[in-house]
């Protein structure tokens, strides 16, 4: 039986490495600042300590870190690295894209990269345009690469867990406005959980609103405020985005017959267009178009007040799903 332990995001992350370095002597940690400082976050705090040389800190590079954990990963190790923001991968996207996903195929499946990245991205305040990119879609679109958003504490350990004890190279994406939440119970010690799946947060039957990451909270704040209009919104958390449970969201469009998705990233090219289109070329019977909330195309801004203008709220979340089921005063989904 897994044991029970009250822990914050950040530590429901601390406690998964720990258990990763624990159960196999082959897992390192490294990155910048991840063992004497424990983190620029300080999610990795006291890994160092307790498992001295395979946790320790890089220069900054991130290309020579991706390359270092590719190395590593094809002779034997299961290397752990944190990119300190999301933003930072685009100078190695070469080791991701053209070495990383690529090894399993150029190697004919003699080789494999069992890499973990750990990131986070999104908007928060002040952190400026290089500092709060929403890049999902972007690392999705590459085939070999897995990629998931854990937005829960939970999530947070149980994905991490699932993308270290996986053969093929994968991404992790945190949020750092999630790291040092109140503290909830979480499940440790248990079974290590099979790659992908989508979770519903909420059950309802008047639309299906699929969404990942920190985004879920407004959304599910969102379905509070409308369901006192009467307005059920069935609230699904994609989690893994490589593989997309795809399944899962048809299902449930089939039972509500209506579709929006919400996210953090611009929404011209982000994924939530994919998510769209592979519901509405399934044949799902949808009642009416599906609702498409996210970004629009513009740089991430510095001041809060601005950042309010651009990432979708809950407000505006709000406002959006009822604009398009009430129509003249009168419900289109009644």
């Amino acid at each position: 039986m897994p044991d029970i332990k009250n822990l914050t995001y950040a530590g429901a992350v601390n406690e998964a490495l720990r258990r990763a370095l624990t159960e196999d002597p082959t897992t390192l940690v490294f990155g910048e600042d991840v063992a004497a400082p424990g983190g620029v976050f300080g999610v990795t705090k006291g890994l160092r300590k307790a498992f001295g040389d395979r946790v320790f800190d890089t220069p900054i590079s991130e290309s020579a870190i991706l390359g270092g954990a590719i190395g590593s990963a094809m002779f034997g190790r299961r290397p752990i690295v944190e990119i300190m923001w999301a933003d930072f991968s685009l100078v190695a996207l070469d080791q991701l894209v053209n070495q990383a996903a690529n090894i399993r195929y150029v190697s004919e499946g003699v080789l494999s990269a069992p890499i973990t990245v750990r990131t986070q991205q999104g908007s928060a305040p002040g952190a400026c345009a290089q500092h709060s990119q929403s890049l999902e879609a972007l690392f999705a679109h590459v085939p070999g690469l897995q990629v998931c958003m854990p937005a829960t504490a939970q999530d947070a350990h149980d994905l991490l867990l699932t993308a270290i004890r996986s053969d093929d190279p994968t991404i992790v994406i945190e949020n750092r406005t999630l790291y040092h939440g109140a503290k909830a119970p979480l499940a440790v010690g248990g079974p290590v959980l099979p790659l992908g799946g989508a979770v519903t947060r909420r059950p309802g039957t008047t639309m299906t609103v699929v969404t990942w990451g920190a985004m879920q909270f407004r959304v599910l704040e969102a379905a509070d405020a409308l369901a006192a209009k009467g307005i059920d919104l069935e609230v699904i958390d994609a989690r893994w985005l490589r593989p997309l449970d795809t399944g899962a969201i048809k299902r449930s469009v089939q039972r509500t017959g209506r579709l929006a998705v919400v996210h953090e990233a611009h929404t011209f090219a982000g994924l939530g267009a994919e998510v769209v289109a592979d519901v509405v070329c399934s044949g799902v019977d949808l009642r009416q178009p599906p609702l498409r909330i996210g970004a629009p195309p513009a740089r991430i801004p510095a001041a809060p007040s601005l950042v309010d203008a651009v990432v979708p709220t809950t407000e505006r979340i709000v406002a959006e799903i009822e604009a398009a089921l009430v129509v003249d005063g009168s419900a289109v989904y009644a």
